[in-house]
C-alpha cells in the first residue's frame, strides 16, 4: 500500500506529483514536424494567436481589411503594443504569454518584443519540439488530421504511407470528419474524384463506399478517434445527411475498429466573419443527443467534450449513466482558469477518478507549455481539496494512491477506455 501521507505533507505531495506526471494532451491542434509548415510555433505565431486577434481589435481603430493585409511580423507588432505595452496583459491567452516566454529562460520584464523574435531565429524545430515537449511533461500530443485537407493529405499519402518518413511516436492521429459530416454537398464530390463510388444520394451503395474511406483512412492514421466539431444546435436522431452518415456509417465503423467517435459539439460558426478564425462563438447544445447516442448504440465508445459551461453539468451525470461515455477537457473558450476550477471539481464530485480533466487544445506548439502549466496549478489545488476532504474522515493515502490517480485523470484513461470491453 505505500507510506501514508499526513495532512501537513498534503500539499506538497500533491503538488510534485500533479508536476511530474507525464500527460497524454487528448486534443491539439499540432502536427508533428514531417507535416512542415502545418505545424506553427514561434513566438509571431504565438502572440498571433487568434484570441489575442479578437482581444486586440476591441482596441485599435483599424478596419478588419486592414489587419489581414499586414505581414504576420507587423500583426504580431500591433498585438504586443495593444495588449502588452498598453493595457496590463492579464487576459488568460496574454498571460499565457508571458508564461511561455519565462519558460523558455527569457525575461519578461524587459518586454522587449525583437529579442523574443530573435530567440526563434533559426532554430532547430525538431530540437525544439523536444525542448517543449520536455517543459510541458507531454507524453503524448493527440493531434488533428483532416484527409479533406490536401497539404495535410499529401504528407500522409506520400510521406507516411510509403514509409519515407516515419512519425514522431509522441505525436498520435486523430480522423477529423468535419467536412464529411458538417459538409456533404462538399465531401461527395472529392471522395467521388478520389475514385470512391459515392453519389449526392445516400443509398446503400454510397453509404458502403463512405465506411470504405473511413476504414481506409483509420488504416493509414491509426487514430486513437474519429474527431468532428459540430454547431450548438446539432440534433440527433434527424433526417440530414450528417445524421444518416454518422449512424450509417461512422458508428458501425468505429464500432468495427474500436476507433471512438469523439463529438465536440457547442460552436457558433463566424458570428463575426471580419474576425476569421477568432469570428466563431458559443451556445448551449441539447444534450439529449448525446444521451440518443451513448444509449442506442451501447457497444460504440464516445469520447466527448462540449463548449458551454451551462452543459457540463448535464455532461457529467450522462457519464455516471453511460460507461461508453468518456468526458475529457475544458475546450476552447471553457479554457480559463476560473472554469477550469470550477468544472474539474465537479467533475471529480461526480465522477470520481473516471473522467479526463484537461487537454490543450493547442494550436502553436510553444501554448504546450502554458497552457499545461496553468492547469497543473489548478488541478493541483483541486485535488488537494478533495484528498483534505478524504483524510478528515480518517482515510489514509499514499502517495502512490495519489499518483494512480493522476496518471488516470491526465491522459491514462484514455487507454484504458480503448482497451476496454463494454
Amino acid at each position: 500500500m505505500g507510506q501514508p501521507i499526513c495532512l501537513e505533507d498534503l500539499v506538497g505531495v500533491v503538488n510534485e506529483v500533479v508536476q511530474d506526471t507525464k500527460v497524454t494532451d487528448v486534443h491539439t491542434h499540432l502536427y508533428d514536424p514531417v507535416f512542415g509548415d502545418l505545424l506553427l510555433w514561434g513566438f509571431e505565431e504565438l502572440i498571433t494567436y487568434h484570441y489575442l486577434i479578437a482581444e486586440t481589435m476591441r482596441w485599435v481603430d483599424l478596419p478588419y481589411e486592414r489587419y489581414w493585409q499586414m505581414s504576420k511580423a507587423e500583426q504580431a507588432k500591433l498585438i504586443w503594443e495593444t495588449l502588452f505595452v498598453q493595457n496590463s496583459p492579464y487576459s488568460e491567452a496574454c498571460r499565457g504569454v508571458l508564461t511561455t516566454l519565462q519558460r523558455l529562460g527569457l525575461d519578461v520584464a524587459r518586454r522587449d518584443f525583437e529579442s523574443y523574435q530573435e530567440y526563434f531565429r533559426g532554430r532547430s524545430l525538431t530540437e525544439y519540439v523536444d525542448q517543449v515537449f520536455a517543459l510541458a511533461n507531454i507524453k503524448y500530443a493527440v493531434m488533428t488530421n483532416d484527409p479533406f485537407n490536401e497539404a495535410e493529405r499529401k504528407v500522409w499519402l506520400e510521406t507516411v504511407a510509403t514509409g519515407e518518413a516515419e512519425l514522431d511516436e509522441r505525436f498520435r492521429a486523430a480522423l477529423r470528419l468535419d467536412v464529411l459530416l458538417n459538409s456533404w454537398d462538399v465531401a461527395w464530390p472529392r471522395l467521388q474524384g478520389w475514385g470512391y463510388g459515392v453519389t449526392e444520394k445516400l443509398d446503400d451503395a454510397t453509404i458502403s463506399e463512405v465506411q470504405r474511406f473511413l476504414q481506409e483512412w483509420i488504416k493509414i492514421m491509426e487514430p486513437v478517434y474519429m474527431a468532428v466539431s459540430l454547431p450548438y444546435d446539432f440534433k440527433l436522431p434527424e433526417d440530414s445527411p450528417r445524421a444518416k452518415l454518422i449512424e450509417a456509417c461512422v458508428l458501425p465503423v468505429s464500432r468495427e475498429m474500436n476507433v471512438p467517435f469523439a463529438p465536440m459539439v457547442g460552436v457558433r460558426r463566424q458570428i463575426n466573419p471580419h474576425l476569421q478564425d477568432a469570428g466563431d462563438g458559443v451556445g448551449k447544445m441539447d444534450i439529449g443527443s448525446i444521451e440518443y447516442l451513448c444509449s442506442n448504440f451501447p457497444k460504440n465508445k464516445f469520447v466527448v467534450t462540449l463548449l458551454s459551461r451551462e452543459n457540463q453539468h448535464e455532461l457529467a451525470v450522462f457519464a455516471r449513466k453511460f460507461r461508453n461515455l468518456l468526458p475529457f477537457g475544458c475546450w476552447w473558450f471553457l479554457n480559463n482558469p476560473s472554469l477550469i476550477h470550477e468544472i474539474t471539481s465537479m467533475r471529480l464530485e461526480l465522477l470520481g477518478t473516471s473522467t479526463i480533466l484537461q487537454h490543450s487544445d493547442a494550436r502553436v506548439l510553444d501554448q504546450l507549455i502554458y497552457k499545461w502549466d496553468h492547469s497543473r496549478d489548478i488541478i493541483a489545488a483541486v485535488l488537494v481539496e478533495k484528498y483534505a476532504d478524504l483524510m478528515a474522515t480518517g482515510w489514509v493515502l499514499t502517495e502512490d494512491e495519489i499518483r494512480r490517480d493522476v496518471e488516470k485523470l491526465m491522459g491514462e484513461n484514455l487507454w484504458d477506455f480503448l482497451r476496454r470491453e463494454l
